[in-house]
């Protein structure tokens, strides 16, 4: 396979410290489950976990989260995103795989703070359009699109200018996208579970800016 990549950026080590305190911070906090305890003390909720439970998540009480950072609504059959999710002002990351949506709506770009977003399992989603709406959220660095049964990135990839992370495992796969290329900031690409050939020297090729996991 031909190596195309030229892209040379490393990230900054504090930088990089600084992503993984703040994830470790983010992760000691305490996990709700339950939608009625949330809504009882709102402003204690750092996490909340509303994934398989299919329950109806567009409601005006979002407005009381102040301070919620993760949010999972996985699994719950959503079209849309829920209106009142919109103004999570402190919202960090947002897990919405395996719903039925056809594209990221673009009224996502409103929670600017995010900086991670799961669309994992998803056979149709409209990337393209999806990755338009992403690239207008300044401070998006992780995005995950595992198990989509993807072969090939869109060129609207090249427009998440910030990105740092990026999971493609379990799809199609069968090299390196070329649509990478674009991405100047990108530090880890993972590709695990794909069925794509792993050059020889790609131990010995400084020319990758960026961790490839295969």
């Amino acid at each position: 396979m031909k190596l195309f990549v030229k892209i040379i950026i490393l990230l900054a080590v504090g930088l990089q410290l600084s992503w993984g305190q703040t994830k470790d911070s983010l992760q000691q906090k305490k996990v709700y489950t339950s939608w009625e305890k949330a809504i009882k003390e709102p402003e204690k909720v750092y996490r909340l976990n509303l994934s398989n439970q299919k329950i109806n998540v567009d409601s005006p009480v979002w407005i009381k989260f102040k301070n919620l950072e993760y949010l999972n609504l996985n699994n719950n059959q959503l079209k849309t995103l829920p209106k009142g999710v919109l103004s999570l002002k402190k919202l960090k990351v947002l897990e919405l795989s395996g719903n039925d949506f056809k594209k990221v709506p673009e009224e996502i770009s409103t929670i600017k703070s995010l900086e991670e977003v799961y669309l994992n399992e998803y056979d149709y989603l409209n990337l393209p359009q999806s990755i338009e709406a992403l690239a207008k959220l300044p401070n998006l660095t992780m995005l995950h699109l595992e198990n989509n049964n993807l072969d090939q990135l869109p060129s609207q990839i090249a427009l998440l200018k910030n990105l740092a992370q990026l999971y493609l495992n379990q799809n199609r796969f069968k090299e390196i996208p070329k649509e990478l290329k674009g991405l100047q900031h990108l530090q880890e690409l993972d590709l695990k579970d794909n069925p794509i050939r792993v050059p020889m020297n790609l131990q010995e090729n400084m020319n990758f800016g960026f961790r490839i996991n295969f």
